[in-house]
């Protein structure tokens, strides 16, 4: 089944200028695939910033690197100070995991993957950037258009932060995102009013005991048992004192303490992701997740030293800019093309950018029509049907049109 603009309904679909010709289809294809070939991890992108600054500078536009030297923006269009700018962005870094497709594109360096889409999204922005400054030396292009290529998104607290204090979202007045989605069809976005995407945030616990012989647990601190006491009780004391609805969840994932098994270890240390489902409980879970691990460590004589890490709130879709992105979708494509998702509980520091100015996140379909293969984000083996990187450029170039009130 062909997904061109074409096949929607006349009605559905006006006319719009935009649509990629078949030369820049395949330079995007091979352009994903080099980004997919050279993954860097946040803050590390010096290639992947290199390759989209050289080829925006070909297009004649003005790069600009970010201050920490991975990263950039680049301006498109009319600009008389008043306008505010419409800001597309995409997020370029790269995982610590290994690639274990088996094609052409496979990473070429160990242990680090595009495993999220990043990758995709790059090219999208890219793509749609160079259809963009086309359309502008056309005089077609009325309104004006920023890039954002942000490093670090899979850092905590994420790079959105380090670029918005380099002032990447002066004189921006909305802003616009996509996120490879492996469950939706390639032709096909998914998008809610409302959270997107949950708050993540990262804990760490040290605990401490005199240690002892495991003969005599009554005379020492039971470090292990009071370990498994918190991991199972926190969970389930937090459950007791927040909105069942908030989602706030404490999931652990690393464990370590002793080294013998008749010796009682006077170290343990905890790791785990704290996820929320909606901003209130998020800004109150540093104080509850803190009293809570201090409750049960002192119930069973251990002492307890936490690090509350802050990550990312929620990403929540501004009402009129996920209409906007729904009317672009229907616009190339037709209504058939957009459907609605529900709220993850994964993070994203695109939510950062929410916190300033409005703005929403598309789930882009990247699942080949038909293939009933079960796929997921951060895993080894997670590739996209290239056709999205089309898709997704379509949609963002149609939301620039269409935008008269960034």
């Amino acid at each position: 089944m062909s997904l061109d603009a074409t096949d929607a309904t006349p009605a559905e679909a006006p006319a719009l200028p935009g649509t990629l010709p078949d030369e820049l289809r395949a330079e995007l294809i091979a352009f994903r695939r080099d980004v997919h070939m050279h993954p860097e991890l946040g803050n590390c992108e010096f290639r992947t910033t290199a390759a989209i600054k050289a080829r925006l500078e070909q297009a004649g536009l003005e790069p600009r690197v970010l201050p920490s030297g991975t990263g950039l923006i680049c301006d498109i269009g009319p600009r008389d100070g008043v306008a505010p700018l419409l800001a597309l962005r995409a997020d370029i870094d790269g995982l610590p995991i290994p690639d274990t497709k088996t094609v052409d594109y496979r990473s070429t360096i160990a242990d680090r993957a595009h495993a999220c889409g990043h990758d995709v999204h790059t090219t999208v922005v890219l793509g749609a950037g160079l259809v963009l400054a086309e359309l502008a030396r056309e005089g077609r292009l009325a309104r004006p258009v920023r890039l954002l290529f942000q490093p670090a998104e899979e850092v905590l607290p994420g790079g959105a932060a380090d670029a918005i204090e380099a002032g990447v979202l002066d004189g921006v007045g909305r802003i616009l995102a996509l996120h490879c989605d492996p469950k939706v069809e390639v032709g096909r976005i998914g998008l809610r009013v409302g959270p997107i995407t949950s708050a993540c945030d990262r804990l760490e616990i040290s605990l401490d005991g005199p240690g002892g012989h495991t003969a005599r647990p009554h005379l020492t601190t039971d470090l292990v048992t009071a370990t498994a006491k918190v991991i199972t009780e926190v969970p389930a004391l937090l459950a007791r004192r927040v909105d069942a609805r908030s989602g706030l969840a404490v999931t652990w994932g690393r464990v370590e303490s002793g080294h013998a098994c008749n010796v009682i270890p006077q170290h343990a240390e905890l790791s785990a992701t704290v996820r929320c489902l909606d901003l209130p409980a998020w800004r109150e879970a540093p104080d509850l997740v803190h009293a809570a691990v201090d409750e049960i460590a002192t119930l069973h004589r251990a002492k307890s030293e936490i690090n509350y890490i802050r990550g990312v709130p929620p990403v929540v879709n501004e009402a009129s800019s996920a209409e906007l992105l729904r009317d672009a979708m229907i616009a190339r494509r037709g209504a058939h093309a957009v459907e609605d998702t529900e709220q993850s509980l994964g993070g994203e520091d695109f939510s950062w950018y929410l916190e300033r100015v409005p703005g929403a996140m598309a789930r882009l379909g990247v699942r080949t029509v038909g293939d009933t293969t079960r796929r997921d984000l951060h895993a080894g083996d997670f590739d996209v049907d290239e056709g999205a990187i089309a898709v997704g450029v379509e949609l963002f170039t149609a939301a620039v049109l269409l935008d008269r009130n960034a």
